[in-house]
């Protein structure tokens, strides 16, 4: 019963409206539509802004809104009120809100700097962060979750009448059941696809992608242990870095044409004594 309860979920998803993800194309279907998405974005933003350590370091804030402007612009989104901060914070993180809200952590900066500075390391956190918004991952995990919880809910009604420990046991069952066959898998597919759009927009802005490869490897020695990559919402380390190398040449092909069209896009790395 479990199975079906997730096939009445994904069917009532499939009713809702279909997207496009750029570059991908694959089909998405939702139900949070993208002004609500964007609303959404905008209020958490604001309380998070209002909640946090904002950095008050000018380097770090200078780089962070010339990196993510000429990503935001290789995203071509200029409906969406783009905004980047840095964020006091130790954590190796950075994250990004619908309707384009970008923040890191200061923890995650030191990951980012190679020996020609920073600004290729950020442009490949900046790029995968700016995928997950014109990708419209939030709204898209946002729609699954309603419609899981639509089919719990008709579960729930369906069991009326037979024993309450029958019925506890099979509501566990699909929760779990939701969570490692259709979240979990999503979230994974999700941070794929944001890595391969990253490199895409990083590219296109004029940041060589062959970068964000050390990047990544380096995150990889950072984060250590990880759980079993069933149950992790990102894909293994080693994994994510071999698909990273998959998508790097349709990656330099956006690259060189980048460059092609404006060579001011190529400009050096700011040196490392300016952060």
């Amino acid at each position: 019963m479990t199975r079906t309860m997730l096939f009445l979920a994904a069917v009532l998803i499939a009713f809702s409206g279909c997207a496009r993800v750029p570059y991908t194309e694959r089909t998405q279907i939702m139900i949070v539509s993208e002004s609500q998405e964007e609303r959404i974005g905008r209020t958490l933003f604001s309380q998070i802004k209002a909640e946090a350590d904002l950095s008050e370091n000018a380097g770090y804030n200078s780089l962070a809104r010339e990196v993510g402007a000429r990503i935001a612009s290789a995203a071509d989104k200029p409906d969406y009120e783009w905004e980047f901060v840095v964020i006091e914070n130790p954590a190796v993180n950075a994250f990004a809100l619908p309707g384009g809200k970008v923040a890191l952590n200061t923890g995650i900066l030191p990951v980012c700097r190679d020996e020609a500075g920073m600004a290729a390391g950020m442009a490949a956190v900046m790029g995968h962060e700016v995928a997950h918004v014109i990708a419209r991952h939030g709204a898209e995990r946002m729609s699954q979750q309603q419609a899981l919880q639509i089919g719990g809910a008709a579960l729930s009604a369906a069991l009326l009448g037979t024993s309450p420990v029958a019925r506890e046991g099979l509501l566990q069952a699909y929760g779990l059941g939701a969570k490692v066959g259709v979240l979990l898998p999503y979230s994974r597919k999700h941070e794929l696809e944001a890595d391969r759009i990253g490199l895409i927009l990083m590219a296109r802005a004029g940041y060589n992608p062959e970068s964000a490869i050390e990047f990544w490897e380096r995150m990889a020695e950072k984060e250590g242990a990880a759980p079993p990559e069933f149950l992790s919402t990102h894909p293994a380390d080693r994994k994510r870095v071999d698909e990273l190398k998959s998508f790097l040449p349709e990656a330099m092909e956006h690259y060189r044409e980048a460059v092609q069209r404006d060579p001011s896009l190529e400009r050096p790395p700011r040196p490392i004594g300016i952060l």
